[in-house]
Formats: C-alpha cells, sequence, structure tokens
C-alpha cells in the first residue's frame, strides 16, 4: 500500500517551499509514495513553474485527496502574493500548517509528517509563544516524554545520532534545568530509536556536561549528581549505556562507530560535531510523539529563498528517513493484527 507523506511548508518566504518542491520531484520515480503539501497553494505552483520543476500539484480540499502530489491551503484567505522575508502573515501561517500536518498525522490521514522550516524568531515577533518546532508539537499531541534525535551521515557513510537531553535553551540555564529523569528519557528513546533503525546493537555514549566530563567533580558536580545515577538506573534496566564521558573525545568514538547514538545534555554540545559531518544531510528526528516527524536540520535561509539555489539534500533526506519509519512501523502493526 502506497505511502502518505505530508509535508508542512513552513515559512513560505524561506527555503521551505522550495526544498520541498525539489525532493518530491526528485522522489516521485523511486516509489508509489504521495504527498501532501500543507502550505500556500498559491505560493507552492508559482515556485513550481518558476523553477521549472514539473511536479505534478493538485490543489485539494480537507475531505478529499487525490494525484501524486497535493496541495492542501489550510488557510483563508490565502496569503498575499508578495511578502517580505519573515513577515508576521508567513510566520503566523507556518503555524497553521504545522498544526494542520500534526492534526492529520494524529488522525492516521498520513503516514508520517515532514516539517519545513520555520523561524522562530519571527513567530515570536508575530506575537506567538513558541520556542520550537519539536515542543510545539509535543504540546499539541499531548505527548510528554519526547525528544530530539538528530542524525546524519558523510560522504563515506559513517554516522552520528545524537539525542538531547535539554533542548532550546539559554547556555545559563542547563545546569539547572538539567535532571537525571531528562537524561534517563534521553538514554531510553535513543535506545529504541536505534532497534527502529534496525540495528545491530544500541549502544549509547553519554556525555558529561563539563569539561573532561567533570574531571571527578573538580570542574563541577552534575555528572556525579545526575547523569551517573541516570546511567545507573539505565543499565539496570539492560540498556546499553556508558558514561559519563567527556563529549570531545565521545564525539570521535562514536564517529569511528563505537557507540550507535549520543547522548548530549545540551543544543550545541550535540549539534555542532553533527553538522560539522552531516551539514547538508542532517535529519531532525523528533522521539515519542504518537506519530511520525522528521525535519530538515536547517532553517529558513532567508537570504537565498526563492532564487532556485537552496539544497533539498536535508530535505530529501527527512523525507526518505519518514518513509522508512513509516513502513517499519506499518509492517509491525500488521504483523501484530495476524
Amino acid at each position: 500500500m502506497a505511502l502518505t507523506i505530508g509535508i508542512a511548508l513552513g515559512d513560505v518566504t524561506g527555503i521551505g517551499p522550495e526544498v520541498t518542491l525539489k525532493a518530491v520531484a526528485e522522489e516521485l520515480a523511486l516509489d508509489d509514495s504521495r504527498y501532501v503539501l500543507i502550505g500556500d497553494a498559491n505560493h507552492a505552483r508559482e515556485l513550481n513553474e518558476r523553477l521549472g520543476l514539473q511536479v505534478p500539484l493538485r490543489v485539494i480540499s480537507s475531505e478529499q485527496e487525490d494525484g501524486r502530489v497535493s496541495v492542501l491551503d489550510s488557510l483563508e484567505p490565502p496569503l498575499p502574493a508578495q511578502l517580505p522575508a519573515g513577515s508576521p502573515a508567513a510566520a503566523k501561517a507556518a503555524i497553521e500548517y504545522l498544526r494542520a500536518g500534526a492534526q492529520r498525522a494524529l488522525q492516521r490521514e498520513i503516514d508520517a509528517l515532514v516539517t519545513a522550516p520555520v523561524n522562530k524568531e519571527a513567530i515570536i515577533r508575530a506575537g506567538i509563544s513558541f520556542i520550537g518546532q519539536t515542543e510545539f508539537l509535543s504540546e499539541f499531541s499531548g505527548a510528554r516524554r519526547t525528544a530530539m534525535m538528530l542524525l546524519g551521515q558523510d560522504e563515506a557513510g559513517r554516522w552520528l545520532r545524537v539525542v538531547l537531553a535539554t533542548t532550546h535553551l539559554p547556555l545559563r540555564f542547563v545546569a539547572e534545568r538539567l535532571t537525571a529523569e531528562k537524561v534517563e528519557l534521553a538514554i531510553e528513546l535513543a535506545s529504541e530509536a536505534c532497534r527502529t533503525l534496525g540495528l545491530p546493537r544500541a549502544r549509547i555514549g553519554v556525555c558529561g556536561l563539563n569539561p573532561h566530563a567533570g574531571e571527578g567533580g573538580q570542574l563541577g558536580t552534575e555528572e556525579k549528581t545526575t547523569i551517573a545515577p541516570a546511567i545507573l538506573a539505565m543499565r539496570k534496566r539492560q540498556i546499553d549505556a556508558v558514561g559519563p564521558l567527556s563529549a570531545d573525545a565521545l564525539f570521535y568514538s562514536a564517529y569511528r562507530g563505537e557507540y550507535d547514538a549520543v547522548v548530549a545534555m545540551y543544543h550545541d554540545q550535540g549539534l555542532a560535531p553533527l553538522k560539522m559531518i552531516a551539514f547538508e544531510q542532517g535529519v531532525n528526528w523528533t522521539l515519542g510523539l504518537p506519530f511520525i516527524r522528521t525535519s530538515p536540520d536547517h532553517g529558513t535561509a532567508y537570504d537565498i529563498a526563492g532564487q532556485g539555489k537552496a539544497r533539498a539534500s536535508s530535505m530529501l533526506a527527512a523525507i526518505r528517513l519518514a518513509k522508512q519509519l513509516a513502513r517499519s512501523r506499518n509492517a509491525k502493526e500488521i504483523q501484530h493484527a495476524v
């Protein structure tokens, strides 16, 4: 049975619509998957024609779908034709597209949701309280145990998979808000993700928070008071977690294949190494949601939006991971039903 992948187009003044159309154009010949693009139909059609992508777009209502690539425009009235970068109207629309996509995913009208980039600053300027898409989707779906996994591979096929114990926090708040429960959850979800990906093992390396993993308490005590107890609790549950380890050495070891995933304590600790090796192929996968959600690991790139310059490699990777996860889930559901 053909998969249906929903793609929320994000901020239409950014590169989200462009990389989506380019990725879908490349994917169409590979399998029989269907795509529902959730966003402004006029912008999508104009961009499709201007870039000469020839994606067979069909505008649909919320009640029915037809064709390989449908555009579901969930806003009335539609957005104006010309909007400046970071427009409040575009920012508000991006949230509505995200909400519409999540609703469809919850109702299983789509097999997975891929989300194009939004701009947090523009959304907040538009008067909307917003931390990030991961947090928005967690709250919208009522999922209280979620985490971000960022994953990607280099040109030689060497992977990094990183799960964050904390996400979008100012650095000065990380130590006080890091808890053993958050570290345990990140380790647990990282292990489950490795199994879902079909990896033969699920060995999780866990970073320390402080330089040199605290240097035995000389450079901080969070490793002893928070991280080590969480690792011990996970090991008692037969989860193969190792640490806390100095992050600089751990990422090198993970890159060499000694660990299947890394749990990082804060955003840039995990994302800087990941983007170093997979800047154009990185994918954000939200673990713990009641539906599959992936996204490209880049922003709106207002400076090149609509010029045909944006590379679709990260969006392609996000779509392909979403399809891989959806096929795996559907196969397991069929197996359990037999």
